[in-house]
């Protein structure tokens, strides 16, 4: 009777996980071909890189961290993001560039602002010690940018881990409310962690394949599982 009880418990439990989380596998080149992306200063392409079929976004000049290819059937506010990307400088970039690459997430509409979170490639193996520790970093979109940040606040909102350029990297961001965590390479725990995501608990939006001036970029494997508990 005991392992009745508990066995029914636990498929209740477990039916309950289910309609709390809806899980989707993101066809990002589905979206591309039926034109339900819209790229931002960058542009997109179909192609196949290191082995994978993949989305290709690079820069198209502008300096600016409005920088994105937003997928726009999705509407995202809690949960969790999953992707394997690459970023490199492309073959034009300027001498600072470091293969800037990332998520945005809840996107606004109209575009005027978003919270993202990227990692800086080209920062994680040199033999400079403050440049390694800004591996990745989170920024919103438009009132606080990564300098704004490092100013006011200095190694909050970045944080080191292992990349290389143009190499694939999975990550994951799982966002609650106003927190947002980032793993990186299947890690049990967070490589970066923000407690304070400046757009606020209640903002929702597109997620978006971001990318930082001067980048090639590579994503794969899209996969977002959103949160509907608090809804």
């Amino acid at each position: 009777m005991k392992f009745y009880q508990f066995f029914t418990s636990f498929l209740l439990i477990l039916f309950l996980v289910q309609i709390s989380y809806s899980q989707d596998q993101i066809d990002i080149f589905k979206l591309y071909k039926d034109n339900e992306t819209f790229a931002i200063h960058c542009a997109i392409s179909e192609t196949k890189y290191m082995g994978k079929k993949c989305v290709k976004v690079v820069d198209t000049g502008l300096d600016t961290s409005l920088k994105f290819v937003k997928l726009l059937p999705t509407h995202f506010k809690n949960g969790t993001i999953e992707v394997e990307l690459s970023g490199k400088p492309g073959p034009n970039a300027y001498a600072g560039a470091r293969g800037f690459v990332g998520l945005a997430f809840r996107i606004k509409e109209d575009n005027s602002t978003f919270e993202c979170i990227y990692l800086r490639p080209g920062n994680s193996r040199v033999m400079d010690q403050a440049r390694r520790n800004h591996s990745v970093q989170y920024i919103s979109y438009p009132a606080y940018p990564w300098h704004k940040l490092r100013k006011e606040t200095p190694e909050v909102y970045e944080s080191y881990v292992d990349l290389i350029p143009g190499e694939w990297t999975r990550v994951k961001i799982v966002v609650k409310d106003e927190k947002a965590r980032l793993y990186v390479h299947g890690q049990s725990q967070p490589t970066l962690v923000i407690n304070d995501l400046k757009l606020g608990a209640d903002q929702s939006g597109a997620i978006g394949l971001w990318i930082g001036p001067g980048t090639e970029a590579h994503f794969a494997n899209l996969v977002v599982k959103e949160d509907q508990s608090g809804e």
